[in-house]
């Protein structure tokens, strides 16, 4: 606790108070025991289970949100206070702080909602027959009530961590923070439906409605096991490649990262952009098939020696092409050294006729080069970097993906790696070997010097 900032720690002990004033207060007359014993029960199961999402490593999904809701309907809102603070005992690795802080704003959390359902008409107990279709829509307000004072909070906590910033309307990524909370609310509409059934079944109504959430959930965990598995394999991909050359250590990881960046500010899709980092990843492991001493010679290029070099894409095609996860990645492996004027390679592709994905990573792993220590020069600065993919914005890079990049970067930051030193000696000509650097004059085929 003393190492939070003072707004933090104010703020943390006024959610817990407000928690532990709602609990003592009560009243519990009207809420039957045993009901509550289960809910609070099934709640710290289904909080213990999360399961984490491979984005971020932070957010998890459980079926926990959708018993809390339940508990709003069927033991009223002090019941639900209950349920909510029960978060405190969960099985998670959770220090006391954190502990403490989850479970009063859970259980603030719930004891909104529960007012807004009963001040809307909603009332406690088990849902009649005679109370629907009406019923839905208190729940259902009650039920955005509840998602909107669970985000306040935690927000407001980040912002005293300094975690989060205000940021302008405009800047935010409305589009998958709707998607997210959408979704999320059409899955906690299964409170009702617990609720609905309670009489019929009783305490079975929710193990009825949440078995098939929890063999969802197991499905879920090995679709992420897997994907880890696909990130662990092209992992060791990249790594194979950056072997080659000292310089390059770490490229592939940070234009996977500064492609997603790209598709993200884009507005596409989830999946699409976990696809494009992905050829982010690769789009270098042609080299693989390009002799270790031309990646790593020190002086210009012979004709034979550019011509491997420039082969690269189509090798790199040619050794993930069998990937199925891949897709739309291939396209972006094979077509990152395109060119909006068409003196890019292999294929002399210009303007729209680059697929997309190709033109993202084109400008991803220019900036990264150009933000990185090279043998023949020392990084750039970010907004170096950003100047020079202007400037050549239109003719080498398509200006919408530029903008894109500027933007993100301008919002998120850019980690650039640590600096690496040069050698001693006078190696000015390895820039005739780096193709990524938009300064570097270009060289096309039948030249022997670019």
């Amino acid at each position: 606790m003393r190492a939070l900032p003072i707004a933090a720690r104010l703020y943390i002990g006024l959610i817990v108070l407000g928690a532990a004033a709602v609990l003592a207060l009560g009243p519990y007359a009207d809420i039957d025991p045993a009901t509550l014993i289960f809910l609070v029960v099934l709640f710290v199961v289904a909080e213990s289970i999360t399961t984490t999402l491979v984005d971020n490593g932070n957010t998890g999904i459980s079926p926990s949100a959708a018993v809390s809701l339940a508990a709003v309907v069927l033991v009223g809102p002090v019941g639900a206070a209950v349920v909510g603070f029960s978060s405190c005992i969960t099985l998670r690795r959770q220090n006391l702080v954190k502990r403490l802080f989850n479970g009063a704003q859970l259980a603030l959390t719930n004891y909104v909602a529960g007012h807004v359902f009963q001040f809307l008409g909603g009332g406690q107990g088990v849902p009649q027959v005679h109370d629907f279709p009406w019923i839905v829509l208190p729940f259902a307000i009650a039920l955005l009530c509840h998602t909107l004072v669970n985000v306040a909070l935690i927000t407001v906590l980040m912002w005293c961590l300094g975690i989060v910033r205000i940021q302008r309307p405009r800047k935010v990524r409305w589009r998958p923070l709707a998607t997210l909370e959408l979704s999320s609310i059409g899955y906690n509409m299964l409170g009702l439906c617990i609720a609905a059934i309670w009489s019929a079944i009783g305490p079975f109504a929710v193990l009825l409605v949440l078995l098939p959430l929890f063999i969802a959930r197991w499905a879920f965990d090995q679709y992420i096991s897997e994907q880890r598995a696909h990130d662990a394999t092209l992992a060791t991909l990249c790594q194979a490649v950056e072997t080659k050359d000292y310089y390059t250590r770490g490229h592939c990881m940070r234009v996977s990262r500064a492609s997603g960046m790209i598709a993200q500010e884009l507005g596409m899709h989830a999946e699409r952009v976990q696809t494009i980092r992905y050829a982010g990843m690769l789009h270098d492991v042609g080299k693989l098939g390009v002799p270790t001493k031309v990646l790593q010679k020190s002086g210009g290029l012979t004709e034979e020696e550019f011509a491997a070099i420039q082969l690269h894409p189509m090798r790199g095609y040619e050794i993930v092409r069998e990937i199925g996860f891949l897709d739309e990645a291939l396209a972006g492996i094979m077509h990152h050294h395109e060119r909006m004027d068409g003196r890019g390679y292999p294929m002399g592709l210009a303007g729209r006729e680059i697929p997309e994905f190709a033109r993202i990573i084109c400008v991803a792993d220019a900036f990264d080069c150009m933000t990185s220590t090279r043998s023949y020069r020392k990084a750039r600065s970010t907004e170096e970097a950003i100047a020079e993919l202007r400037r050549h914005a239109g003719p080498q890079f398509d200006p919408k993906m530029v903008d894109a990049l500027i933007s993100a970067v301008n919002r998120d930051g850019w980690q650039a790696p640590d600096a690496v030193e040069p050698p001693d000696d006078d190696i000015a000509e390895v820039a005739q070997q780096d193709h990524d650097d938009p300064s570097v004059p270009l060289r096309v085929a039948g030249e022997s010097e670019r």
